[in-house]
C-alpha cells in the first residue's frame, strides 16, 4: 500500500498516452466529427474545449476504476487529470509533450502522495 499512490500515477499516466494515441492516431476523423456535432449544438469553443476535457477525464475514470477496482481511485484520477489539463490550458499555453506529461506525473504523483502516502 505505500506505494500505491505511484501506482496511480504510473497507471494515469499510461491512460494519458493511451487515450492519446487512441484519439489522435486511430479514431482521429471521428473524434474530429464529434468535436464539430459538440461546437455546433452549444456554439462556443470554450464549452467544446471544457467538453473534450470531461470526456478525456471519463476515460480515466474508466480504465482506473477497472485496474485498481476502486470508484474512488477512478474518481480521484479523473478529477486531478481534468483540473491540471484546464489548469495548465489556461496558464501555460503551448507546452511541449515531455514537459506536459513531466508536469502532469508530478502534480498527480504529488497528489496520491498526499491522499494514500499518508
Amino acid at each position: 500500500m505505500e506505494l500505491l499512490w505511484f501506482y496511480i500515477a504510473v497507471v494515469l499516466s499510461i491512460s494519458d498516452m493511451i487515450h492519446s494515441h487512441i484519439m489522435w492516431k486511430v479514431l482521429n476523423d471521428f473524434y474530429i466529427l464529434l468535436a464539430g456535432l459538440i461546437y455546433n449544438i452549444i456554439n462556443s469553443p470554450m464549452q467544446t474545449w471544457i467538453i473534450h476535457e470531461l470526456i478525456e477525464a471519463f476515460f480515466h475514470f474508466c480504465v482506473l476504476s477497472v485496474v485498481f477496482m476502486s470508484l474512488k481511485v477512478g474518481i480521484a484520477a479523473a478529477f486531478i487529470h481534468f483540473t491540471i489539463d484546464v489548469s495548465h490550458t489556461i496558464l501555460l499555453k503551448d507546452l511541449p509533450p515531455i514537459p506536459h506529461r513531466a508536469l502532469h506525473f508530478t502534480i498527480e504523483s504529488i497528489f496520491f502522495m498526499i491522499i494514500y502516502g499518508v
